[in-house]
């Protein structure tokens, strides 16, 4: 639904070929409505706790369902179940930021829903689906890198400078979040080629580290988990989901607050209309890289001028593959302004 809005909706069984010319692309507010039903199933029947590593559990089924609520703009319903995740979840803030997004502190006290990798099982462009690693962090790598600390990648995805002047002075994340090469080159005499995207940034806590096994095509078989969703997003959500649900301003701002004390920032006082750009603002520093930015620009109706080139009732979901039109036997039609 993020990505093409409307989409076929088949349940309890699988989609066969042909079924393609019965099914039609289905509201995306009545997928909505399926997605809320499975998750509230999910929530009833898991745990918070698991016996092996990487399973769901009832704290991740509730997270994402706080934020499908979120994203229709259901505030009530979010800050209720957010609220038990915060209250009733075994979930905390990890004391020290840097350490997070190292690949010897996955799935650690901060982490409601991380997905699992590893670098056992080699993988190569002839088949990216052989890959049991995470293919992204090597997209997202330092070309042509020789140093320390980090294996090179193909330079791809690059943060900008509007992101980097997005934090505030003496952000202890920044230096986590986004790699400034051009410092770290100099500091710690490392070479790099700049590749196609040059900004001078890289995204710190998805490129390639030194000691995994480099098994098969390296760049495609990195170990790094993705943390899907956080504590820290989990109360960013149900600050937002207090804030302009008009809710309780008093505990958005405890929500946001307690983000931003183990950044060692200075707490927010704000309400209102402040509030709601403030917790933008921490979404933003807090959670970037992670793939979260885009999709609350456009949830929030704020895409249009925060992104160059955006046009409003087009760019908010991708145009449907033209593959994909052609296999329902042009029944589906393509997505607006494409």
């Amino acid at each position: 639904v993020k990505f093409f809005g409307d989409v076929p909706l088949v349940v309890d069984k699988r989609i066969l070929f042909g079924d393609q010319f019965e099914i039609n692309r289905t509201p995306k507010a009545d997928v909505y409505t399926q997605i809320e039903l499975d998750l509230i199933f999910a929530v009833d029947n898991l745990n918070y706790t698991t016996t092996e590593t990487g399973r769901v559990t009832k704290g991740a089924a509730q997270a994402l369902l706080g934020k499908v609520y979120l994203y229709q703009n259901k505030f009530g319903d979010a800050a209720s179940v957010l609220d038990d995740v915060i209250t009733m979840g075994p979930y905390d803030l990890v004391d020290d930021y840097d350490t997070i997004f190292e690949n010897d502190n996955e799935n650690n006290i901060e982490s409601v829903f991380e997905v699992q990798y590893t670098d056992v099982e080699g993988a190569g462009f002839g088949c990216l689906q052989c890959s049991e690693g995470n293919v992204a962090v090597g997209f997202n790598g330092i070309r042509n890198y020789t140093g320390p600390v980090f294996d090179s990648g193909f330079s791809f995805n690059l943060p900008t400078q509007d992101v980097y002047d997005e934090f505030e002075p003496n952000d202890l994340r920044l230096p986590v979040a986004l790699l400034d090469i051009d410092a770290w080159s100099a500091a710690n005499g490392a070479t790099f080629n700049t590749g196609f995207e040059h900004t001078g940034y890289y995204n710190r806590k998805y490129i390639a580290r030194q000691g995994d096994l480099n098994t098969g095509d390296q760049n495609l078989t990195n170990p790094n988990n993705y943390r899907a969703i956080r504590f820290a997003d989990v109360y960013l959500m149900a600050a937002e989901a207090y804030n302009r649900g008009n809710l309780g301003d008093d505990i958005a701002r405890d929500y946001l607050n307690e983000v931003r004390m183990r950044a060692m920032m200075p707490l927010v006082t704000a309400t209102g209309a402040a509030l709601t750009d403030a917790i933008y603002h921490e979404r933003r520093v807090e959670l970037v890289g992670e793939g979260h930015h885009f999709f609350d620009l456009v949830r929030t109706g704020r895409a249009a001028t925060e992104i160059n080139g955006f046009t409003t009732g087009k760019n908010e979901v991708f145009p449907i593959p033209i593959d994909e039109i052609i296999l329902s036997g042009n029944r589906w039609d393509q997505n607006p302004n494409y």
